[in-house]
């Protein structure tokens, strides 16, 4: 939503007497503002989403949206997307057909990687979405009920939701946004006006106005990083379900961390580690092995493969103290969905 607060501009009528009138700034003005961030970011990230359908015995299996993110071919789309095929047809703005592979599939965060035959493409770069606030604008690219090259704005509605994905798990650090969104948009680009993608379009409520979620870039790039590495995604789990919320100044200071925010714990599996370790909700988690957990995203990426089977100590804010609890992080099972 545009600002109604009213722009002035000054005018001066007579230079000799050192005086300026206000008068009101016209809409146009502040309207081609807006117009020019958006069709700037589109002219720049456009080409590089594409039209995703799976094929499963040669046939198409559905369809969504993608963003390349490499020159050499990389692809990000939604697991939900993919239904499990390994090949997909992509195609392009100009209708240009193009054959990909996939390369790994997440469910627990909707994220597929695919490799297209084609390299030297348009891509579009992942941004840093912990720096993403409240109230900037945020632009989706897709293709809709099968419109090519939709574009919708809106903004950031809230940070740090969790979302259920089809795998029964949580998906923390999700974007929630009123850009609308639309069947066909999964998988494709929720843009920021610096040009840099923040999110992968995930979901809709359905029956609800202006409620449309997306995968966190950050949360997409340590998937990204993952499945080139492993072709999976090896994760640690505690057992917590949580989301970013911000620290009092005084907390972070006696903490020692550079950051204003950790991870307040919303529930706690049963005979989990992190029950184990007597860890409830409303604890706040603040660091893990010394290194500080400022939001979810953090913690996703602290509990790597490496962590599982080895004890970790985790600093946590637990009604009003600040303690250091020891507990060995387990591997997160995931779901066969074949």
């Amino acid at each position: 939503m545009l600002d109604r607060t009213p722009t002035y501009l000054l005018h001066d009528d007579n230079p000799s007497s050192g005086q300026k009138r206000l008068s009101p700034a016209p809409d146009e003005v502040l309207l081609d503002a807006y117009s020019q961030a958006v069709t700037s970011v589109v002219d720049r990230i456009g080409p590089a989403v594409v039209r995703v359908e799976p094929q499963v015995s040669g046939r198409m299996a559905g369809m969504g949206s993608g963003v390349i993110i490499s020159p050499d071919g990389l692809l990000l789309t939604n697991s939900h997307v993919m239904q499990g095929a390994r090949e997909a047809k992509l195609t392009d703005p100009d209708g240009r057909p193009i054959h990909a592979r996939v390369i790994g599939d997440d469910p627990d965060t909707d994220l597929a990687l695919l490799r297209s035959d084609s390299d030297k493409l348009p891509f579009a770069t992942l941004g840093d979405s912990k720096l993403l606030k409240r109230g900037q604008i945020a632009i989706a690219i897709g293709n809709p009920l099968g419109f090519e090259s939709t574009v919708t704005a809106g903004v950031v509605s809230a940070l740090g939701r969790s979302l259920r994905a089809k795998s029964g798990r949580l998906i923390d650090d999700v974007i929630q946004t009123d850009a609308a969104l639309n069947p066909g948009n999964s998988g494709g680009p929720l843009v920021g006006t610096s040009g840099e993608v923040i999110g992968i379009n995930t979901a809709v409520i359905m029956g609800a106005q202006g409620i449309c979620f997306a995968v966190a870039s950050n949360t997409a790039s340590f998937v990204v990083t993952e499945l080139i590495r492993h072709g999976r995604v090896r994760r640690a789990s505690i057992g917590v379900a949580g989301q970013t919320v911000p620290l009092p100044r005084r907390v972070a200071y006696a903490a020692g961390l550079p950051v204003n925010s950790g991870v307040v714990i919303a529930a706690v599996e049963p005979n989990s580690p992190a029950c184990q370790a007597d860890l409830e909700p409303s604890d706040v988690i603040l660091s893990l092995n010394g290194e500080p957990v400022g939001g979810i995203d953090d913690l996703v990426r602290l509990l790597n493969g490496d962590r599982i089977g080895r004890v970790v100590g985790l600093v946590v804010l637990k009604k009003g103290e600040m303690r250091t609890v020891s507990l060995t992080p387990i591997e997160r099972k995931t779901l066969n969905r074949r």
